[in-house]
């Protein structure tokens, strides 16, 4: 599409909207952004423009109750990926006959080089990290973007032909795909997440498919053999599949047996590591992420031993199963970006030792029983906090949880001061909420750094 001159909607002036603009800018397109938040300083947003621009924005800027005229002439609207797709506003531009794009759409119109796009309910943020990291010490030009906090409309302008973008792509941003063509797609795992948003499970696994969506045979998916969506997702893919599985021995693929990972072709398979002293990432989660993040790079064309080699020096995604410190006797893990049950339940699984548990947050309509189920007798104290506090309470009394064991928290604080009590030498304390940590919390990450601060005053 020819964007010359011509006027191009963006809604929210976040990272996303922001990035988009100017990419839109830098182009000869006349960005119009736009923001339901009537609080939003609009001189603000010029000042940020024309010091990414390093020109006066000629942007325009409007916010509050979306006023239709600004659609006059428009062929293209950039959304950013937290709005929704069936919004009113979004309804009334397609009925105008107006192009709905994402901001990983628009950056891919203007990128260049081959894509790595890696999505899944759970696992994208490590895997991407890690994939990121073997194709830098591999490859000379190479850039991490998308949901993982890189916007990928920024890293565009400066890729070659030579470049390897690796994509860590969510669902949200899935939905505003049309030309988005990875090289190597890979789907993690497909578990019940964001039905607030997609309404449907069937909704959501088609996002998921949709990475899938411009690919032939002669591109690569990496599946997860061990979930139902996308094992049977790969009978059907539209690109060649390699299948990674932690449960069983694959004729073809990638799987973990023992304590070590191997490679299969044509029923010969080879070792390749062993998770205990060639890992420094811990439970089954990310033997998993490992896994995928080999199936992708070695479809990169990166040799096994460059990979291999990277994979001995990574180390835990900031958040994400990440150890914090150990103080008198306890060990202390930071997993606030367990935003939803699955994510949680691998977190409990990675828990060799009795632990005293921080759950709860803001409500996505989430069932709990699966991640209770899980606590397999580790959980000696649940400390609850946030909007699903008594939700999560009942769930656990109805699978079996002792009610003595569970303790309400009206704050953050007061819940971390409980956990300091409770939990003995040889113990560990797990932040991992099985829920996201708005209406306490701007984002996860802001509630792991409390976490992390408050550890180490310690």
């Amino acid at each position: 599409m020819n964007i010359n001159g011509q006027k191009v909607i963006v809604v929210g002036t976040g990272k996303s909207g922001i990035g988009s603009a100017v990419l839109l800018e830098q182009n000869g397109a006349l960005p119009i952004l736009y923001d339901g938040n009537d609080k939003v300083n609009i001189e603000e947003v010029k000042k940020t423009l024309t010091h990414k621009l390093g020109f006066d924005t000629k942007a325009e800027i409007a916010a509050g109750a979306f006023p239709k005229e600004i659609t006059d002439g428009v062929r293209l609207c950039v959304l950013s990926p937290g709005v929704p797709v069936d919004a009113d506003f979004v309804v009334y531009m397609k009925e105008q006959g107006i192009h709905i794009w994402g901001e990983i759409e628009l950056a891919y119109n203007f990128a260049k080089g081959s894509v790595l796009a890696i999505t899944g309910t759970n696992g994208k943020t490590t895997t991407t990290s890690l994939v990121g990291q073997i194709m830098q010490e591999y490859f000379d030009s190479v850039y991490i973007v998308g949901n993982i906090g890189n916007p990928y409309t920024e890293a565009a302008p400066l890729m070659t032909e030579d470049t390897v973008s690796v994509a860590e792509i969510s669902s949200f941003q899935l939905e505003t795909i049309e030309h988005f063509h990875p090289k190597v797609s890979a789907i993690l795992n497909i578990t019940p997440d964001h039905l607030n948003r997609h309404h449907t499970m069937e909704n959501y696994v088609a996002a998921k498919e949709a990475v899938t969506l411009n690919q032939t045979k002669q591109d690569v998916c990496v599946l997860n053999y061990e979930n139902a969506y996308t094992r049977e997702f790969g009978e059907r893919c539209p690109a060649g599949v390699v299948y990674f599985s932690s449960a069983r021995r694959l004729d073809d693929g990638i799987f973990y047996e023992g304590d070590s990972i191997y490679h299969a072709k044509d029923g010969n398979a080879q070792r390749l590591m062993n998770v205990k002293t060639d890992m420094n990432l811990v439970g089954i989660c990310n033997i998993e992420n490992v896994m995928a993040a080999i199936g992708i790079s070695m479809s990169a064309g990166v040799p096994m031993e460059n990979i291999l080699a990277t994979i001995k020096r990574f180390v835990a995604v900031e958040h994400r199963i990440e150890f914090v410190a150990e103080k008198n006797g306890v060990v202390y893990y930071n997993d606030s970006k367990a935003t939803n049950t699955d994510a949680a339940i691998q977190g409990i699984k990675a828990m060799d030792r009795p632990t005293v548990l921080i759950g709860g947050g803001y409500d996505k309509g989430s069932e709990y029983d699966d991640w209770i189920n899980s606590f397999d007798n580790k959980v000696k104290k649940l400390v609850l906090i946030g909007q699903t506090r008594e939700a999560i309470a009942a769930c656990a009394v109805k699978c079996g949880f002792l009610k003595d064991n569970i303790l309400f928290a009206d704050s953050f604080l007061e819940a971390l001061d409980i956990c300091v009590r409770e939990a003995s030498a040889g113990d560990a304390v797990l932040l991992s909420p099985a829920c996201a940590s708005w209406g306490m919390f701007p984002n996860y990450e802001v509630r792991g750094e409390q976490f992390k601060e408050y550890v180490n005053s310690l």
